[in-house]
C-alpha cells in the first residue's frame, strides 16, 4: 500500500489487539506515520501501544517536507478528511477516509492520542525560546518559528513535548494494564513499585537535559530516545 503522505510503499505490521484479535496497520518510514484500518488504533492492547512507541524510536522518520494539504485514501483514492478528536482532554488530529476505509495519523499525533505528549506551558515555551529559535513540527514536519508563535503554521498543532511525569504515569498504567490482561500475579504490586522507582531514577538522570537541542529538531523526537531507553531498562 502506498503512503498517502509521500507515496512510498508502507510496511505492514501485525500487533495484538484486545480479545486475541490481531490488529493490522501500515507504517511509513518516510513520513513517520501509520495507517489504521477503520478505528483499530483503539483496539490495540497496552503492550502493543508500548511496542509502537519502541518502533517509533527505532525507526525515526526521515527528514521530510511538510505533509501536502490534500491526502487521498490509499484504498479508494477519495480525499481524506482532516479530523480533530479529543482523548483524555488532549486534542489530536488525523486524516480519515469518508468511506470508512481507515485513517492516517503521524507518529506525533499518535503519541498525543495515547497521552504521551502535551503542549508546553507558557513558562516552558519562554524557556525554550531562550535556547532555540526554530524546531520541526512533530505532527507534520514543517519548520516552526518560535518567535512567530507557539503552534505550527502549517497544521496548527501546538508545540508539544514528552513530559517526564506524564510519561511515567502513562507507561506505568500501560504496563499494569498489560500485566493484568495476561495474568493475575500476586507479586505484581511489588514489581510495579520497583518499576516506578526505576522510572523516577531514569527521569532524574535525563529530564534536566531535555532542552539541550540544536538546529531544527522536534521536541517529541528529542524525548523519545530517553523514554525508549527507560522501557528497555524496565524489561
Amino acid at each position: 500500500m502506498q503512503c498517502p503522505g509521500c507515496s512510498r510503499e508502507m510496511v505492514a505490521q501485525t500487533l495484538e489487539g484486545h480479545y486475541g484479535r490481531p490488529v493490522q496497520l501500515d507504517w511509513c518510514a518516510g513520513c513517520g506515520a501509520f495507517w489504521f484500518d477503520t478505528n483499530e488504533s483503539i483496539a490495540l492492547t497496552p503492550g502493543s501501544v508500548l511496542r509502537l512507541f519502541t518502533l517509533i524510536h527505532e525507526k525515526p522518520a526521515e527528514a521530510r517536507p511538510p505533509l501536502p494539504d490534500t491526502l487521498a485514501c490509499p484504498r479508494c483514492h477519495v480525499r481524506l478528511a482532516r479530523t480533530v478528536d479529543v482523548q483524555r482532554g488532549t486534542r489530536f488530529h488525523y486524516f480519515r477516509c469518508p468511506g470508512e476505509h481507515g485513517r492516517f495519523i503521524t507518529c506525533g499525533e499518535f503519541l498525543r492520542e495515547k497521552n504521551f505528549v502535551r503542549p508546553l506551558a507558557p513558562a516552558e515555551m519562554a524557556e525554550l525560546r531562550r535556547h532555540v529559535q526554530m524546531i520541526q513540527c512533530s505532527s507534520c514536519g514543517a519548520p516552526v518559528d518560535l518567535a512567530a508563535g507557539s503552534a505550527c503554521s502549517h497544521c496548527r498543532a501546538p508545540v508539544s513535548m514528552l513530559d517526564p511525569n506524564q510519561v511515567e504515569t502513562v507507561v506505568r498504567a500501560l504496563k499494569q494494564a498489560e500485566e493484568r490482561r495476561k495474568t493475575e500475579d500476586p507479586a505484581l504490586a511489588g514489581r510495579l513499585a520497583m518499576d516506578r522507582l526505576e522510572v523516577e531514577r531514569l527521569f532524574r538522570d535525563h529530564q534536566s537535559g531535555w532542552l539541550d537541542v540544536s538546529g531544527p529538531v522536534g521536541l517529541v523526537e528529542a524525548g523519545i530516545a530517553t523514554v525508549a531507553g527507560m522501557l528497555a531498562a524496565l524489561d
